[in-house]
């Protein structure tokens, strides 16, 4: 607990003290991605241990303090920001949580504008003060500034008392006319739009600001019902008419498809638009609704932020793990806090090799630079030396095998191999085995992933397939795998434990026992129990199991550790009972001869051997008038002309992968 306490208290300091640079001197130490990240981690510490939240906690607050320089506004209605979300499962949780409370919405989408938040006051029409939100009830008087910006409407077209809210930002355009007249003057340039229009309507000299061109959109009206609107859209239509500049990219949607294609619509348009958005903004469109709904102290549960995913964020460094590849190759992997990169949580990169962690100068501790190659691949890009504090630990390359202990080998100019033979490469091939398609056929779970999850430390047995789901959030923070992906990884393996008994004798891995002998010995013991109880004798006498298979058979099951094994795969629900013929028989492959030449890219030549043997299919050598089946993959041999000349069918890869697919 005592570690709980201190991290709250450290997300504390570093949130009050972001608010403070952000809201009051406009000078920011960390980016908004990485406020976010913090904000997200402390809510979800608070929520979990409520006895340590602290009524002072950043996630109480909405904002800043009002600046002394500026007269403080008490807002009558306050001025409290917006939850945010950052994929579509966090949408649709947003929508099911409304639909759970008993309400079918429609709902407006609108652009999240990147600039500064603003209240407008008018009384019999005429504009009588502007306010930023401040803390969300305390801001600031900047009347004398919002009165430069042209789009703010001094007189309305009627005689009214009415407040609006809305985002005073700058033009991309503006922007860089503005750092081009600040460059001839040996002025520093302004970072980006909202700092630039922040710093703007904070000048005390209203004549700075209004060389600054400043703009708004205005997108709310806090009291609709007074007027007679009763939804959202209509309050946009009102304040149109009365003459505030209204956004005309909003649009009504009906559900969470609708919501999706607009995100995509503008995440494709958002570089051509001549303003900076950071995402999307989800209002339930009826206003008694949004009532009903009603808020938190902190955000309203009727309405949400979508933010773009950052395409490269800052996160810190804190730990490199050392992986060995199926070649023996040795690579250094980063270790991070978990951060969003363009959709997904990334809590892994591969740093490639030692030259790349000493040329970058990489090193625990470090904040550092990630972006997302391509769109899929985590990279570690820099690391932001600024922000060293003098304690990270600079990196250094491993001499040792971080499996077996080996001593490892330079080869070439960067890569480092380990080249013990009997380094636990079998314990992988094993498992490898076992979740092949010719065993238990767990969909997903290639050689690639096998040796990740066995390099992280998820899986080192058979029965770790069935505990995987216990990592579920640390898998789903490695390169490469995503919620879906994970998700469907874990049915599958729920899924394999149905499978007939003949696949699980199969994946055990008994020495020389293939697809058809499992088959064999299933149909004949029906039961595992009867086949682990089956003396010498007995197996001798059925064909095609011989003397030597027998006695391999006699001897695993003999072995305490298999029969140990064996129990905890059937304490956890692993099928131990023959089912016949609802595996197994396909009208393509059953009681056919097939030869294979060539390479297939995505089987190996034993895998589909096995295949082609759990449907009742065979495997033969060479090509005869008794061939039914010639599989062709790259570069194949003459088998493939004799094929042709004699007639034979033939399957090339995509015909066979379209088979394979539909078993």
């Amino acid at each position: 607990m005592e570690e709980i306490k201190k991290r709250i208290k450290e997300l504390t300091d570093i949130l009050n003290k972001a608010n403070y640079e952000y809201y009051n001197l406009d000078n920011p130490s960390i980016t908004d991605q990485e406020y976010d990240k913090y904000l997200r981690e402390l809510i979800t510490l608070e929520e979990k241990y409520p006895e340590l939240r602290d009524s002072n906690s950043p996630t109480q607050r909405v904002g800043g303090e009002a600046i002394d320089k500026f007269v403080k506004v008490q807002h009558k209605i306050p001025m409290i920001s917006l939850a945010n979300v950052f994929n579509e499962e966090e949408i649709r949780d947003f929508t099911g949580r409304i639909k759970s409370a008993g309400f079918k919405p429609e709902y407006v989408c609108e652009l999240k504008i990147d600039g500064l938040s603003v209240s407008l006051h008018y009384e019999h029409g005429k504009l009588v003060f502007a306010a930023t939100r401040g803390d969300g009830v305390t801001g600031e008087d900047i009347t004398h500034n919002v009165r430069t910006i042209k789009t703010v409407p001094l007189d309305l077209k009627r005689d009214i008392d009415i407040e609006v809210r809305g985002e005073i930002y700058m033009n991309k355009r503006t922007l860089e006319k503005l750092n081009l007249e600040r460059e001839k003057k040996g002025e520093v340039k302004l970072q980006n739009v909202r700092n630039a229009a922040a710093g703007s309507i904070r000048q005390l000299d209203p004549k700075i600001a209004a060389k600054r061109h400043l703009d708004t959109w205005i997108y709310h009206l806090p009291n609709p019902l007074d007027y007679g609107i009763k939804t959202h859209k209509e309050a946009l239509d009102f304040m149109k008419e009365l003459g505030f500049k209204v956004n005309p990219a909003s649009r009504l949607v009906k559900n969470e498809e609708e919501i999706m294609e607009y995100i995509k619509e503008y995440t494709k348009k958002r570089d051509s638009l001549p303003y900076e958005i950071d995402g999307v903004v989800i209002k339930v469109n009826n206003i008694v609704m949004q009532q009903e709904l009603g808020s938190t102290i902190k955000y309203p549960r009727w309405a949400t932020a979508y933010k773009f995913p950052a395409e490269e964020v800052l996160t810190k460094l804190i730990d490199i793990k050392f992986t060995v590849g199926r070649t023996g190759q040795v690579t250094p992997n980063a270790v991070l806090e978990p951060v969003l990169v363009m959709g997904s949580t990334i809590r892994r990169a591969t740093l490639h090799n030692e030259d790349y962690c000493l040329e970058k100068d990489l090193r625990v501790g470090d904040i550092v630079a990630i972006k997302k190659a391509g769109d899929v691949i985590p990279e570690v890009v820099e690391a932001k030396y600024e922000r060293r504090t003098g304690i990270e630990k600079p990196f250094v390359m491993i001499k040792k095998c971080p499996i077996c202990g080996s001593d490892l080998v330079k080869k070439g100019n960067v890569d480092y191999f380990c080249v013990n033979k009997d380094c636990p490469k079998k314990n992988i091939e094993g498992l490898i085995h076992f979740a092949s398609r010719g065993a238990m056929n767990i969909d997903g779970l290639g050689e690639e992933i096998i040796e990740d999850f066995y390099n992280e430390g998820f899986l080192k047995t058979i029965l770790d397939f069935y505990n995987l789901k216990n990592y579920r959030e640390d898998i789903i923070g490695l390169e490469g795998y995503g919620n879906k992906k994970v998700s469907n990884l874990l049915l599958a393996i729920e899924e394999s434990k149905n499978n007939s008994v003949e696949r699980l004798i199969y994946g055990l891995g008994i020495l020389g026992i293939g697809v058809k002998n499992a088959k064999l010995l299933a149909s004949t013991y029906k039961t595992m129990e009867n086949l682990s109880n089956a003396t010498y004798e007995d197996l001798v006498s059925i064909r095609d199991i011989g003397d030597i298979l027998a006695q391999n058979i006699v001897n695993y099951f003999a072995n305490p550790k298999n029969q140990e094994l064996i129990n905890s795969l059937e304490d956890i629900g692993i099928n131990m009972n023959y089912i016949g013929n609802a595996v197994g028989e396909n009208e393509l492959i059953t009681d056919k001869k097939f030869v294979i030449t060539g390479t297939i890219s995505f089987m190996s030549r034993d895998e589909i051997k096995a295949l082609l043997e759990s449907y009742g299919g065979k495997s033969v050598d060479s090509v005869s008038k008794n061939t039914d089946i010639v599989i062709v993959g790259e570069a194949p041999g003459s088998k493939y002309d004799k094929a042709k000349n004699l007639g034979i069918e033939i399957w090339d890869e995509a015909r066979f992968k379209e088979i394979v697919d539909s078993l």
